[in-house]
């Protein structure tokens, strides 16, 4: 299986579409895995050639030990990049992959050409609630906030008539490993990008859910306000906005990449 080294790790990539294509990341939530892009893989892989990862400590990528930061998982990006040979990529990172993708765009904008911010914010959480469910995850492990979750993800409507989906979803959280899932909690916890993101000068694309309660359209207005030219698109879904809103999501992607 393909596998890059990078500081103490292993992370596992998967590449689809043309070889020749321009290549698109793919980066995921927390708690999910490649499979996260499922919806989208079909159609985007006929444009572009998909880079999906897994990032440490989750899906088949090793799991280092804990706290991880951004700014490593950020590093992560660009030894794959690197390992690879890619100088120039897009990137589309949803909740965590989102604020990585921030991060990424503030450091290193040469790296990539437009960037896809969709369910994430500069800030998310607070430290309480972050330590909470750290707490929770080390006492019960990942069935102890598999439901909660899940209601964060999704609307009630989509739980209801999606049981494939919401099945899968929750396959993805439940294998994920506690201790991977932890160290990015730590990440998130800790992050606070809000004074650096009017630095973004890559275009980019915010996307957002009406029904989101983890990060809210006016944390994605945040952005839209803070980074110069940035464009807003606003699904009907909760959390994960690729998966309840496939449809939408995949033609707001291809439209401002083709543009």
């Amino acid at each position: 299986m393909p596998f890059v080294s990078v500081s103490n790790s292993q992370i596992y990539y998967e590449m689809q579409g043309p070889s020749s294509a321009p290549v698109l990341v793919l980066s995921n939530s927390l708690g999910t895995n490649v499979g996260l892009w499922n919806p989208q893989l079909l159609e985007l892989a006929r444009e572009f050639c998909i880079l999906r990862y897994d990032m440490r400590g989750h899906g088949q990528s090793e799991v280092s030990p804990a706290p991880y930061s951004i700014p490593q998982l950020v590093q992560d990006v660009l030894d794959l990049l690197d390992a690879l040979n890619l100088s120039t990529v897009q990137f589309c990172g949803l909740s965590i992959g989102g604020a990585i993708g921030m991060a990424l765009a503030v450091r290193a904008p040469k790296r990539l050409g437009k960037v896809i911010l969709s369910n994430t914010a500069a800030k998310i959480g607070t430290g309480e609630s972050w330590n909470a469910r750290i707490a929770a995850v080390r006492k019960g492990g990942m069935t102890a906030i598999a439901d909660p979750v899940l209601e964060r993800w999704f609307t009630p409507d989509f739980r209801q008539r999606a049981p494939a989906a919401i099945a899968a979803t929750r396959s993805m959280l439940l294998n994920t490993p506690p201790e991977g899932y932890i160290g990015c909690c730590e990440a998130l916890r800790d992050m606070d990008l809000r004074d650096t993101i009017a630095q973004i000068r890559v275009p980019t694309l915010v996307i957002a859910g009406t029904c989101d309660s983890a990060t809210t359209p006016a944390d994605a207005r945040f952005l839209v306000n803070a980074i110069t030219g940035s464009e807003y698109v606003e699904l009907q879904a909760a959390h994960l906005s690729n998966v309840e809103a496939a449809g939408q999501f995949t033609a707001s992607t291809l439209r401002f990449l083709r543009g």
